[in-house]
């Protein structure tokens, strides 16, 4: 199944994404539903809430009174961490038993308001983000939820920031207009991106790329930083380190829009360990075994005398399948080759011009000789790359260059 990672604001308009979302055939997951379901009367979460802050949160029938407990809560920064030390395990424990339950093939659009502040965004191959102006939220919420200006103003100033949301959205749905235009932009979503990740996991297939140079673009980093932080999340202990490598990590550089990414692992038995986690991330795995090895093999734990070893260049190749961020995964193995050289590639190449300008002049020669796939682009590379690995170590010899 595919996970998707839905929040925003209150009073941005998440809901309307969600039941949108639903209406397409989305199984929804809705958080505030499940909070108000594992605090009904009864509930082991009641019963905490009103342990942690008296009888005077509750109606008369037993209920929970929720703007009492709101204006006790989120008084204070103590007080509010109470209450989410309460509900959030409660609330991650019933959201797993609907996700058990639901079908292999699913779309599960997970709505979590508080998705940033819990540090769940990683979790999920794909997050989306509904924002609106704070005095928009705050309208809406006097009008339509019967807030007071100072409630509103609480509630918006205890949540994630705009820029904090902003770090983990791989789609920010600005709801800055009429209900009818936000349904829109999410119908859209969901047949442009959401339906095509969902087919291309279920059947093993990366996203097509074409091998198409464009100019640098500055949000590179932060796309990449999610895709690294998704990806420690995902590989867990099994990952030594996660780095954004290749041209989309040097600033300035035209390349094609795809993000490259090394997870170094101790083994390629562990790399293969992980295939079928990375596949729940979204990066399916593909049939490149080994990257083109080099002559007179070197690493910083040492020089290989059997440079001609074709498995020192081995490792695993995964490509994300969601069509809106073409991503290459690339496995390798601590201290061999091919790892050593990605990191070593990246940090020569930002710290020489004249190689930049070199690298970017073939790159553009490649690309202008109309090459169908990224295969035989990268082919049409390669004999300038046997020249700069020998440049590039005499570059790190001489500077103490280390990883």
């Amino acid at each position: 199944m595919l996970r998707i990672g839905l929040s925003g604001g209150i009073g941005a308009g998440k809901s309307t994404v969600s039941a949108t979302f639903s209406d397409l055939g989305g199984i929804v997951v809705d958080g505030d539903v499940i909070a108000r379901e594992v605090v009904e009367p009864g509930t082991e979460g009641l019963a905490k809430l009103v342990d942690a802050f008296g009888h005077e949160i509750l109606h008369e029938d037993g209920a929970l009174n929720r703007p009492a407990l709101a204006a006790i809560a989120f008084s204070d920064e103590e007080k509010r961490q109470t209450l989410n030390g309460i509900v959030h395990p409660l609330v991650a424990h019933r959201r797993s038993e609907l996700i058990a339950a639901a079908s292999e093939d699913a779309v599960i659009i997970e709505d979590i308001p508080l998705l940033v502040e819990s540090g769940m965004a990683p979790m999920f191959p794909l997050v989306v983000i509904v924002h609106a102006d704070i005095e928009t939220r705050i309208a809406r919420l006097i009008e339509h939820r019967g807030f007071t200006e100072e409630d509103a103003r609480a509630r918006i100033a205890a949540q994630a920031t705009e820029e904090q949301r902003r770090a983990v959205a791989d789609v920010w749905l600005d709801n800055s207009g009429t209900a009818g235009e936000l349904v829109e932009k999410a119908r859209a979503l969901w047949h442009e991106r959401i339906v095509p990740f969902a087919h291309n996991v279920h059947e093993n297939r990366p996203a097509r790329t074409k091998p198409a140079l464009v100019p640098y673009d500055p949000t590179w980093p932060d796309q990449a930083r999610r895709v690294v932080a998704r990806l420690n999340t995902t590989c867990g202990h099994r990952a030594v380190r996660v780095d954004h490598i290749g041209s989309t990590a040097v600033p300035g550089m035209d390349a094609k829009d795809v993000i490259d990414v090394q997870v170094t692992v101790r083994s390629l038995t562990e790399a293969d360990e992980l295939e079928d986690a990375l596949k729940t991330a979204g990066y399916v795995r593909v049939p490149v075994t080994a990257d083109v090895g080099k002559p007179d093999a070197r690493s910083t734990v040492g020089e290989f005398d059997h440079s001609d070893d074709e498995a020192l260049w081995h490792k695993r190749l995964h490509c994300s399948a969601d069509p809106g961020r073409p991503t290459n995964v690339h496995i390798r193995v601590d201290g061999w080759p091919g790892q050593q050289f990605a990191l070593l590639f990246v940090d020569w190449v930002r710290a020489n011009p004249a190689v930049q300008a070199d690298y970017l002049s073939l790159k553009r020669r490649a690309a202008g000789e109309g090459h169908v796939s990224t295969g035989a682009y990268a082919d049409a590379k390669e004999p300038w790359f046997l020249d700069a690995y020998r440049r590039a170590w005499e570059w790190a010899d001489t500077t103490g260059w280390r990883p």
